[in-house]
């Protein structure tokens, strides 16, 4: 007898038995196992692709968040940037300005090297190096010109008798007059033509000078300070240049108010007017009329001895 499959159903009608091929009844067990097994694995896709959605939507945040932070990070480099901009553009002015400036302080040091009588410095020396070499001529200039007697000691309205020989007003002899005479009121103030110390201050009787300062300066230098009608310093005391040291008058040897004036190197009397006439803008003047001087000799001196262009 074959085999067969014996499938009984119930309902409320009653019961009923189907009779199946064994064939049959395998395809039909096969067919129930696929399904159980479909609906197992398609219930374990669903749960995983509901992870997986989860993952999903969890990257998604992460990248929303990156993407926003990326936003503001690319906002505060663009006004980063803008304020770079701006920084360069105000830069640019600046360097501009300076540049102006550099010119106008070139033009500047170049009128004040023509003045002090430098040499043109040579190609590749800096501002910073001509400026030095400024700076040190002009200290040397300055040193030498409050050194040395020059300038006019008096406000006068002029020369009455200049050095060199001549007639004496008073003697009626001709005799070296070895200064220069400054018409001058009596009470006009008389200044100290160099830094100095004072070697006499007061009357000098036998001389013909009557009251008499003598200032006492560097290198050897001295003035004579004449015919006064009050002496204004004290014998020892320091003197700086400019400085008031007497008031001119007639007393002494002579026959008018007047100031008598003399530059002396080594007690031997010179021609005042060179040193009347020297200042900055003539500096190196001095050093060719005036020949009784051994002026090569200065140099050695500090801080004449300075590196400096000359």
């Amino acid at each position: 007898m074959r085999r067969k499959l014996i499938l009984t159903l119930t309902t409320r009608h009653g019961s009923r038995q189907i009779f199946l091929h064994q064939l049959l009844a395998y395809l039909l067990l096969t067919f129930v196992l696929l399904s159980g097994l479909s609906f197992f694995v398609s219930n374990w896709l669903l749960v995983k692709t509901h992870d997986d959605l989860n993952d999903l939507e969890r990257d998604h945040q992460d990248l929303s968040e990156q993407y926003q932070l990326l936003l503001g990070t690319q906002q505060l480099y663009i006004s980063e940037l803008d304020e770079l901009g701006s920084s360069l553009s105000d830069l640019s002015a600046e360097r501009a300005r300076l540049a102006e400036e550099n010119q106008e302080i070139g033009a500047t040091l170049s009128s004040l090297e023509t003045r002090l009588g430098l040499v043109q410095a040579p190609k590749g020396v800096s501002m910073e190096q001509r400026l030095e070499m400024t700076r040190m001529a002009a200290r040397q200039r300055l040193f030498l010109l409050h050194s040395i007697p020059n300038g006019v000691p008096v406000s006068a309205e002029r020369i009455n008798d200049s050095y060199g020989m001549r007639r004496h007003p008073v003697l009626k002899t001709r005799k070296m007059h070895n200064g220069m005479d400054f018409k001058a009121d009596k009470g006009t103030p008389v200044y100290a033509t160099a830094d100095g110390v004072v070697e006499y201050a007061g009357y000098r009787k036998g001389s013909g000078f009557g009251n008499l300062v003598v200032l006492q300066h560097n290198f050897g230098f001295k003035t004579y300070y004449a015919h006064l009608q009050e002496v204004q310093v004290e014998s020892g005391t320091f003197v700086h240049k400019g400085q008031q040291v007497a008031l001119s008058g007639n007393s002494g040897r002579s026959t008018g108010a007047h100031l008598h004036y003399e530059v002396r190197f080594m007690y031997q009397p010179l021609n005042p007017e060179p040193f009347l006439q020297w200042g900055l803008d003539n500096f190196n003047a001095l050093f060719t009329e005036v020949e009784e001087v051994p002026w090569e000799s200065l140099s050695a001196m500090y801080p004449l001895n300075q590196a400096g262009t000359q």
